[in-house]
């Protein structure tokens, strides 16, 4: 059996994702499903840190503020994400963001955690997302990377006994007390 050409391979566009019902997220044309819904603990955890970083932000910029899944942030006409968390701040008509947020949150699940540590950690470290925090619920670590020189660094391993403090850019900052996240 032959392995299948890139050339032959069906790639999508931000106008076929607009069409499709179910959640679905394409990156660099290629689409991947969002379904089944994450466990309950997922979505604990997606709740707690959210509020964490609402709680603790501090910004000049009116405009920013921490956002829950599912919202689009809409790169090109090619890729389409729907973080579990992200910093958005922009004021937008759109039905999405399309400037890239500061802070990016994933937290794995089973259906989606490759691409989480593989795909994603390669396109937000390309798109500039500052902060790209990836938790993992049931060992309780938060692997936080932080963008230096145009590449992602592991600043922090955190645990459930440690806190870390965001500094977005001038004007703008955040802290997430990890003990809270998993409590």
């Amino acid at each position: 059996m032959d392995a299948i050409k890139c050339e032959e391979f069906e790639y999508h566009t931000y106008d076929d994702y607009k069409n499709w019902e179910d959640r679905w997220e394409i990156i660099d044309g290629v689409s991947y499903s969002m379904s089944p819904a994450p466990y309950p603990k997922h979505q604990r955890v997606v709740f707690k840190i959210s509020k964490e970083l609402d709680t603790n932000l501090n910004c000049s910029d009116k405009h920013c503020e921490v956002y829950l899944s599912p919202v689009d942030w809409k790169i090109d006409e090619y890729t389409v994400v729907q973080p579990d968390v992200a910093i958005f701040c922009e004021e937008t008509t759109n039905q999405y963001f399309s400037k890239t947020p500061p802070l990016v949150v994933e937290v794995l699940s089973k259906a989606t955690a490759l691409k989480d540590v593989t795909t994603k950690l390669k396109l937000y470290e390309r798109m500039g997302v500052e902060y790209y925090i990836i938790i993992e619920p049931n060992t309780q670590i938060s692997d936080i990377f932080r963008l230096v020189d145009g590449e992602y660094q592991l600043m922090k391993k955190a645990t459930i006994e440690d806190s870390y403090s965001f500094e977005l850019f001038d004007g703008c900052d955040t802290l997430v007390e990890f003990g809270r996240v998993f409590k």
